[in-house]
């Protein structure tokens, strides 16, 4: 992965912030290797920054027979380290201090055990003669590490351990083994982002002619170009000629009194933990087999282009629009035919217009509606039960109407990740199932308590109903007149004088006209309650629909849009960490 440069980059605290909540956000969703690394970044972070910044620790590290050791003593003026040719002679890190004061917690954090303490005159060393004494050193502690290529597994660990948490590095190359793969492999080539932190030295420089020498600081170089670390500073040094030890100090002076080698290692680390959370959000992790565990994590950041959580950020917010827009309709479709709304609706309209036939039909008639049951009731869509959001009575789904649930889920899922690389689509798709579980009965409930509206009785039923029952009355009053002259009639008494309408009796238009009337007004009503139940089948409808969508959005399309939050913040958080 190319990394570019900003010229302004964010303060550490907010880089190690961002980063910390990147592997939150991550945690569960991408490869646990990444994460890992970002979470150790943090704790190694905050455990740091509490210790001594005014001390500053550089480790030399090198192979066996580099002559570190001998670059330790050099440096320190003293014969602390143990020298050899052929085989490993350090087998544990000690440390050299140039001002001991507030170095032990740091110390006991790094776990060095020997310590030493360097006088207060520091001996150079130059062409053989010591030099006079410069206390420009005060704060540095200076490690001695095992070599990196021991034939001692517990000498290689040891220096992994310390590489990954030291201040500075100072890698220790001679002409023999500065190609080797395993420190370029190993070491260099994954610590291409500590550039900063680090210098190299071709030691034992006298064993070569000048003209070797030359050559083997060219080729030297190119090999630190094809690692990732042009412009690392390279010194060439010789123990026994004292050349190149004096600017190696002044390298350590510089990088001592800045006091920001501490720093500078901490941002290289969030960088470096940044970039391996960005090739996690992009692609599957690699197969980790150690020891080439930093080398196949390396790898895998540099096929992740830089501009990748740029990228996730603009996916995933146009992935956020389209699940209001265009998503929640078919996932609404799919979720009303399941939970039966069809059916809810039908129940309406029928159930109208039978309440209407019991409210408002003839009187002498609507007994036998009233036989029937209401459509409503049937499936406890009426009444204490609905309104409390109880359980209902509508027909389980079928097989079909689940699949097409289903399918649309998957399909929000699918539409969501489309364009988000796999972690983050893997993420968004399980999303979408989260709540499944909960679907049936939500959407029961929700269309229990939204129905609850529907058994609610228009006014003019009220009206009408009272109009019938006078109009029965009038009727009745007509039967029982006409009953009382049939009477008088038959017992053949005198006849009672009787009002007529034109030719026709009153008796009998009471009668006969209370009859049609009550007739008519009950056709009257049903058309006017068809029509009725049709408008509140209707409202029926769009309202179980928005009930129905807002189960679908908080169970369905919430996680969705949540899990495209996280992949976007994730993203942003990214671009802060990298600095």
């Amino acid at each position: 992965m190319k990394v570019l440069r900003r010229p302004k980059a964010a303060p550490l605290d907010a880089r190690l912030a961002a980063l910390s909540e990147a592997a939150g956000l991550a945690d569960g969703r991408l490869a646990p290797v990444a994460v890992e690394r970002a979470e150790d970044v943090v704790a190694r972070a905050g455990a740091r920054s509490h210790l001594s910044v005014e001390h500053t620790v550089v480790a030399l590290a090198g192979a066996t027979g580099s002559g570190k050791s001998s670059l330790f003593n050099a440096l320190s003026g003293t014969s602390l380290a143990q020298v050899g040719v052929t085989r490993p002679t350090t087998s544990t890190a000690q440390a050299a201090m140039w001002d001991p004061e507030g170095a032990g917690p740091l110390l006991d954090w790094l776990d060095i055990p020997r310590r030493h303490t360097v006088d207060g005159t520091v001996h150079a060393t130059a062409n053989g003669n010591k030099g006079g004494a410069d206390g420009s050193l005060s704060g540095l502690i200076l490690l001695d590490l095992p070599d990196h290529d021991s034939i001692e597994a517990a000498h290689r660990l040891e220096v992994d351990r310390l590489v990954s948490v030291v201040d500075l590095l100072v890698w220790v190359l001679d002409p023999q083994k500065y190609a080797d793969a395993a420190v370029h492999e190993r070491y260099l080539r994954p610590l291409r982002r500590h550039r900063d932190v680090m210098l190299i030295v071709l030691n034992q420089a006298d064993r070569l002619s000048a003209a070797a020498a030359d050559r083997c600081v060219r080729d030297l170089r190119r090999l630190l170009d094809e690692d990732g670390l042009p412009g690392v500073p390279m010194i060439t040094t010789s123990v026994p000629e004292g050349r190149g030890v004096a600017e190696l100090r002044s390298a350590l002076v510089k990088r001592v009194a800045d006091r920001r080698a501490w720093a500078a290692r901490l941002e290289a680390d969030v960088e470096r933990a940044a970039v391996l959370l960005a090739a996690a959000s992009t692609s599957p992790p690699p197969t980790i087999t150690e020891p080439e565990a930093e080398q196949e994590l390396e790898r895998w950041a540099e096929a992740v282009d830089d501009r990748a959580p740029g990228e996730l950020e603009r996916r995933a917010e146009t992935a956020e629009k389209a699940v209001t827009t265009e998503l929640s309709r078919p996932l609404t479709a799919a979720l009303a035919e399941a939970a039966g709304v069809p059916l809810v609706v039908e129940a309406v309209r029928k159930g109208h217009r039978h309440r209407a036939v019991v409210a408002t039909g003839w009187p002498v008639t609507r007994w036998l509606r009233r036989l029937r049951p209401d459509p409503l009731r049937r499936l406890h869509l009426a009444g204490a039960a609905a309104a409390a959001g109880g359980r209902t009575s509508i027909p389980a789904a079928t097989g079909v109407q689940v699949s097409r649930m289903e399918t649309a889920i998957r399909d929000v899922g699918s539409a969501a990740s489309a364009n988000l690389p796999e972690p983050w689509a893997v993420a968004v798709r399980a999303a979408a199932r989260s709540r499944a579980d909960g679907l049936v009965e939500a959407l029961d409930r929700a269309v229990a308590v939204t129905s609850t509206g529907a058994t609610r009785r228009p006014r003019w039923w009220r009206a009408v109903g009272l109009l019938q029952w006078l109009v029965l009355a009038v009727t009745l009053a007509g039967a029982a007149w006409l009953t009382v002259l049939f009477a008088l009639d038959y017992l053949r008494l005198p006849e009672v004088p009787t009002p007529t309408l034109g030719t026709i009796p009153w008796p009998t238009v009471l009668l006969v006209g209370g009859v049609l009337a009550g007739l008519l007004i009950a056709l009257l009503s049903r058309l006017a309650a068809a029509l009725g139940a049709a408008r509140r089948a209707r409202k029926a409808r769009r309202a179980l629909w928005q009930a129905v969508g807002e189960v679908g959005n908080e169970l369905v399309l919430v996680p969705v849009q949540d899990e495209l939050r996280h992949a976007r913040r994730f993203a942003g958080l990214l671009t802060t960490a990298h600095g």
